[in-house]
């Protein structure tokens, strides 16, 4: 995955497996911060907390 690619998520803590098959690692569980967005340390994944969120999701 490029690293400009970015999941758009609704909640604040987010799991992440790396996508399963050969590029899949253990499930780890992220908490983004107040910076709007968070990298995963295996698979380098970005998620970033939609602006349309929930106010509970942490934004």
């Amino acid at each position: 995955m490029a690293d400009t690619d970015q999941i758009e998520v609704n909640t604040a803590t987010v799991g992440c497996d790396g996508g399963g098959g050969d590029m899949g690692h253990p499930m780890v569980y992220l908490k983004i911060g107040d910076e709007g967005g968070i990298v995963c340390p295996y698979c380098s994944r970005h998620f970033v907390l939609a602006d349309d969120a929930p106010a509970a999701a942490g934004h």
